[in-house]
C-alpha cells in the first residue's frame, strides 16, 4: 500500500511542476494554476472515534469547546466519539489543521 501512496505523491508532484511551469511559461493564468493546486492536494484521511477522541484529550478540552471551534453542535462531537457519525467536509479539514497545526490555529 506504500508503494501505491508514493507513486500518487511523485504523480502529483509532476502535475504540479509542470502547472508551475506553465504558468511561468505564461500559458495558464493564475486562476488555473489555484485549480492544479487544489487537485494536487493530498486528500484528508478520516478520523475514528478513537482518534478524534483522543486529540480533543490531547488539548485537554470539552466535546463542547470542540464543537464550538468546529462550528458543528455538542451532539454531532458525541456522536462522532461514539462512532454513531463520522466528520466529514469541513469539519474534517478543521480537525485535520487541529491534528497537525494545533489548537492556536483555529483560535
Amino acid at each position: 500500500m506504500k508503494h501505491v501512496k508514493a507513486e500518487k505523491s511523485r504523480i502529483l508532484e509532476a502535475v504540479h511542476e509542470t502547472a508551475l511551469d506553465l504558468y511561468g511559461l505564461g500559458f495558464i493564468d493564475k486562476r488555473a494554476l489555484r485549480r492544479y493546486d487544489a487537485l494536487c492536494l493530498e486528500p484528508i484521511p478520516p478520523y475514528s472515534a478513537d482518534e478524534i477522541r483522543s486529540l480533543r484529550e490531547r488539548y485537554r478540552i470539552s466535546q463542547a469547546v470542540l464543537a464550538s471551534i468546529l462550528n458543528t453542535s455538542l451532539s454531532t462531537v458525541q456522536k462522532w466519539e461514539i462512532g454513531e457519525k463520522h466528520p466529514s467536509g469541513s469539519s474534517l479539514k478543521l480537525l485535520n489543521l487541529l491534528d497537525r497545526k494545533g489548537l492556536d490555529t483555529l483560535m
